[in-house]
């Protein structure tokens, strides 16, 4: 799976609109991630403040990174190998991505096209993706596409 140059383009300069609202984003996220699946909750040990930067600075790396996904998945591999250790399981990366599609949809208002929307739908898949198999070596999207819990990403 890769990303055009436009799909590219409709992430970074939307990141750049987020990125002066990314307290208020990261907080929406997280309420919207623990509507979705409150059994999440319990996997954040931090403050949600202290998470919510974590995220920010997460995705601000992404983004930057879409020119030279290669570079980023060392990267990717090594963050889902640590979230092993809190606990996320495979079918918590769904969630997570509706969540992020919220927040970016909410902070973006109108700018938040179905352009802008698809191209992050496929970044956030790439990533996830990227992450699933750093984690799970067994992962294989399409077997996991048949599980319930998949319903968006």
């Amino acid at each position: 799976m890769s990303l055009t140059q436009q799909q590219k383009q409709l992430v970074k300069h939307s990141f750049a609109k987020v990125e002066p609202i990314a307290e208020q984003a990261a907080a929406l996220f997280y309420q919207k991630l623990f509507e979705y699946d409150p059994s999440l909750k319990p996997l954040f040990g931090k403050s949600i403040d202290e998470q919510g930067k974590k995220l920010m600075a997460t995705l601000a790396l992404a983004v930057a990174s879409l020119d030279d996904i290669d570079a980023l998945v060392p990267t990717l591999q090594h963050l889902a190998r640590r979230h092993l250790d809190y606990g996320v399981k495979v079918e918590d990366y769904t969630p997570v991505g509706n969540a992020l599609l919220f927040a970016l949809s909410k902070g973006l208002g109108a700018d938040f096209t179905p352009e802008t929307r698809q191209a992050w739908i496929e970044t956030y898949t790439l990533i996830a993706t990227v992450m699933r198999q750093g984690a799970y070596p067994d992962y294989h999207p399409q077997r996991f596409r048949n599980r319930k819990r998949y319903h968006h990403l």
